[in-house]
């Protein structure tokens, strides 16, 4: 039996000669190949009928981590600390979330991936947490930190999260500076912070639609985070 076809998001850099490139890190395709997919790349510079076509191909997406969403596409307080806006990526995203929640087609969000969902659905998002977030954490730990365990999460034993990691406490990393504040239509936040951050939320009605704020990609030497991403796999064969 043939693998599925994940297509993964991608951001758009510049190279050192200047020249316009796709990127996306290696720890992805990884726990995605680890899980028993086949990764395909989804640039986030075609035109909306390229895209859509390449949608229609992959069995899944996995919504990945990257910089911030434009302020476009959301209503939220402009901050000096918001950065890395990328609006062509941004509007490949959110359509992408639109269509597959339509077609019920499995998804999985990542940092910036649970972000972009929440915005494509109608939520809200804190643009910077420290300054709006009342006793918020320190949630950005970059660098040599990203297998760094420094926070718990705490999972609702109700939810299907909780059935799908195995666990309802769960230690993870943190790479992030914003997040959700209005959660959109649908959206169960079945996972919170100590300080009340919600870390992970599911589409209700949705076959597979899970979105986590911290980066397990970094983490896949962890039972809790295969379990993950083979659920996701699962779910795309299904």
């Amino acid at each position: 039996m043939s693998k599925p076809l994940i297509g993964i998001t991608t951001r758009n850099r510049t190279d050192p000669d200047g020249h316009p490139t796709t990127a996306l890190q290696h720890t992805y395709t990884n726990a995605v190949v680890q899980a028993g997919g086949l990764p395909i790349l989804i640039p986030s510079m075609l035109t909306e009928e390229v895209f859509l076509d390449l949608y229609s191909r992959v069995d899944g997406i996995l919504f990945t981590g990257g910089g911030d969403v434009s302020l476009d596409y959301f209503d939220g307080d402009d901050h000096p600390r918001i950065g890395e806006v990328d609006k062509p990526r941004d509007l490949t995203e959110i359509n992408l979330v639109r269509v597959a929640v339509n077609d019920g087609k499995p998804i999985l969000g990542i940092c910036r991936g649970m972000q972009v969902m929440n915005v494509a659905l109608g939520g809200t998002l804190y643009t910077h947490l420290y300054d709006q977030l009342p006793g918020a954490l320190d949630h950005a730990y970059p660098g040599d930190l990203r297998r760094t365990l420094v926070h718990p999460v705490n999972v609702d034993e109700s939810s299907r999260s909780a059935e799908i990691f195995g666990e309802t406490l769960l230690q993870v990393n943190s790479l992030h500076h914003q997040g959700l504040n209005d959660l959109a239509p649908g959206l169960r936040a079945v996972g919170h912070s100590p300080d009340g951050l919600a870390e992970l939320v599911e589409l209700t009605g949705h076959p597979y639609a899970v979105a986590v704020q911290w980066h397990p990609e970094w983490l896949t030497d962890q039972l809790p985070t295969r379990r993950l991403f083979k659920s996701f796999v699962d779910a795309v064969e299904k």
